[in-house]
């Protein structure tokens, strides 16, 4: 029979839903029973697309025996983290504070149900001893034993987290501490230490794609690249790093888009899961990769990444779904390996001979006794020993991959997590804006706009942005991410297309960023509204993790509107959050680099272009503005007819039915430009 979990939305929830344990979602109804019952609370904490959830579910959640013993001694909760991230952070947190290890998922722990306070956690554990881990069922009786028999232990250590819990926010800067450019050049200087200078990225095995590190490396070669000393070391470490990513099997050579993470050094066999949070903006650093240097094989990841995107993770109602599993029948990675003898039957001699080179089926098999495609002989390579041309060996090459996608078509694809995420969304939105304006793709501008409007109308409720969507209810008070990755997203797409309703809509995020969410006193954005369910700890998250910082992308925008509007509220609130978190960017810098961004543009203000006039001409010169790499660098083309612009925008108007460009930095407007030969007179690194 199915359990509590039946009348959720959540995909994973709904995974359980007919497990034999009494699973209750968390609720205060489930503290209730608990307390009741004198039973401790088992929360369990995974996702979706989390192989070793899978693999905990089959041996411990299925087996009735284990389900059994879960039922007489606990009071069960399961959560998605993905639906409630607040409760993720807070037990992730508490879990590295009471085992001194990195977290992860699943994860397990044990509550006291009177407080919500963990005493006993870990992540994975297997249905019998090994791994140096104890047997589940062993763990549950002893985990009772222990809350049973010693109750004023529990208690104790729970009120000792939550006093750590309390120091865990860093103190603002003191007043009349200067804030400088100091940090950006420590992080500069610690991601050339751990560089892979052989294969690109940071550090070893396990390797992540880190976006925001290689998108910051972007932005240092940037700033530097007019200098007589470019810093050409960050171009080479961002570009290296995007290559070998591409090149590598964390990416999808024939469907398109990135796995989560390589277990190898090497990127070659992935984990298997895709997220949208990795993919959007994954899409934005490869569309902006191709600005910077006219690497074709950066522009073909793009749209590859966005055509993947489109085809398989948008939704009909114009929203992105959450994810792909790593599994399907229940093997990690069956969906994408292969076999020699498999692709020899689909394809001509011809081409399977350039094929199996270009992806290395002639090689010895990668993964688990088959093949996992990873690009190991380039195309000019393939040219010259072929005596081809280029294009040519891309024919064929293209040729195959289509081949080889039909059939894969063919088999059980891993299971898909279809609820929509606001935040998640807001990622892909932001994508799909900067890779439509650099690939000149109106498809992808189309894409984000219609994302937008399905979150407006759909997720969007009485001035509240909610934080997840599926089967028709939008449900869950939103989080600091859903509005600060929201008006990022908004910011890019109105500079690929104006539209004054998607400007409202930002500034209404704001509004509430500031009223629900802003520590009015010390500075920064919690990451939970000032009205949310309270929870043992409100954090305040500075540091970037899988996905940037809800602060750091915060103050971000703030300055960025402030500066589009002429608003001093948000200006002022950016440099609050700041000044709230200088004790944690200047100690370590690396680990706060959306922040590290907030800081370049708080220290020198991004210059913002507003281009007014006949509809066909302003959007000549956006395009050609666009076809720059700039990042410091906001464009905005609005027809001159467009009505009842708000704050400074009001003022920036055509002259004498001509179009004109005002060129702005910071409070500072230069002299209004005519012609596009004036504005790019105005203009710095054109």
């Amino acid at each position: 029979m199915p359990n509590r979990l039946a009348d959720e939305t959540s995909p994973y929830l709904l995974q359980h839903a007919e497990n034999p344990v009494d699973w209750y979602p968390w609720s205060a109804q489930a503290f209730r029973v608990a307390r009741e019952a004198g039973k401790p609370v088992l929360l369990s904490i995974g996702y979706s697309a989390c192989h070793w959830c899978h693999v905990m579910a089959h041996e411990s959640f299925e087996d009735d025996t284990t389900a059994a013993l879960m039922n007489e001694l606990y009071v069960n909760i399961k959560v998605d983290r993905e639906e409630r991230p607040d409760i993720d952070k807070i037990y992730q947190t508490a879990h590295q504070l009471l085992t001194q290890r990195g977290g992860g998922w699943p994860l397990t722990m044990f509550l006291d149900p009177a407080t919500q306070h963990p005493f006993f956690g870990g992540t994975y554990f297997p249905n019998t001893a090994r791994h140096g881990l104890p047997a589940f069922a062993d763990l549950l009786q002893s985990v009772a034993n222990y809350f049973h028999d010693r109750p004023a232990d529990v208690a104790a250590q729970g009120e000792k987290l939550v006093e750590i819990f309390a120091r865990l926010d860093p103190s603002p800067a003191v007043d009349g501490v200067t804030i400088d450019d100091a940090p950006c050049k420590q992080a500069r200087a610690t991601f050339a230490r751990t560089f892979d200078k052989d294969y690109g990225g940071f550090g070893s095995a396990p390797k992540f794609p880190h976006p925001t590190t290689v998108d910051r490396l972007l932005r240092d070669w940037r700033k530097t690249a007019n200098e007589p000393d470019p810093d050409l070391e960050a171009l080479f470490m961002a570009s290296l790093t995007l290559a070998r990513m591409s090149d590598g099997g964390i990416y999808d050579h024939l469907g398109g888009g990135f796995c989560r993470y390589s277990v190898d050094r090497y990127w070659q066999i992935p984990h298997f899961e895709k997220m949208l949070y990795d993919n959007g903006p994954l899409l934005a650093l490869y569309a902006q990769a191709w600005l910077a240097t006219g690497e074709e094989r950066f522009r073909q990841t793009a749209d590859e990444t966005a055509d993947w995107m489109q085809t398989d993770m948008r939704a009909a109602n114009g929203g992105f779904y959450s994810s792909r599993d790593a599994d399907s029948e229940g093997v990690e990675g069956k969906f994408y390996v292969w076999r020699p003898e498999q692709v020899r039957k689909l394809l001509t001699a011809e081409q399977f001979e350039l094929f199996s080179q270009r992806f290395g089926l002639d090689q010895p098999a990668n993964f688990e006794g088959e093949w996992h495609l990873c690009a190991h002989q380039g195309i000019e390579d393939l040219a010259e020993a072929h005596a081809r041309s280029g294009e040519e060996i891309n024919a064929s090459i293209a040729a195959s991959r289509q081949i080889l996608l039909d059939e894969r078509a063919k088999r059980v694809a891993p299971a898909r997590d279809d609820k929509q995420l606001t935040a998640w969304n807001a990622l892909a939105i932001r994508g799909f804006a900067v890779a439509g304006r650099a690939l000149g793709r109106s498809d992808l501008v189309d894409q984000a706009s219609l994302a937008v409007d399905f979150i407006r109308e759909h997720v969007y409720v009485d001035g509240r942005l909610l934080a997840t969507y599926k089967d028709g209810r939008a449900r869950f008070a939103a989080y600091l991410d859903d509005y600060a990755f929201l008006i990022d997203a908004i910011l890019e797409l109105l500079q690929a297309r104006w539209n004054s309703t998607h400007l409202t809509f930002a500034t209404e995020l704001a509004d509430v960023l500031l009223e629900h969410f802003e520590d009015r006193d010390a500075g920064g954005f919690w990451f939970t509204a000032d009205d949310h369910e309270a929870l043992m700890h409100r954090p305040k998250p500075y540091a970037d993790e899988s996905v940037p910082s809800g602060n750091g992308i915060a103050a971000s925008v703030l300055q960025r509107l402030g500066y589009l509007l002429g608003e001093t509220r948000y200006l002022d609130a950016a440099e609050r959050c700041l000044r709230a978190a200088w004790p944690a960017i200047a100690e370590y810098p690396h680990g706060h680099v959306s922040l590290l961004n907030a800081l370049e543009e708080y220290l020198q203000p991004p210059e913002i272009i507003i281009i007014r006039g006949a509809s066909e001409e302003v959007t000549e010169w956006r395009d050609s503005l666009a076809k720059i790499y700039a990042p410091n660098r906001l464009v905005f083309a609005i027809a001159g007819a467009a009505p009842g612009l708000p704050g400074a925008l009001a003022e920036r108007r055509q002259i004498d039915g001509k179009t004109v460009a005002y060129c702005c930095k910071g409070h500072h407007c230069g002299l209004p430009a005519t012609s596009w030969k004036s504005l790019a007179s105005q203009i710095r690194g054109i």
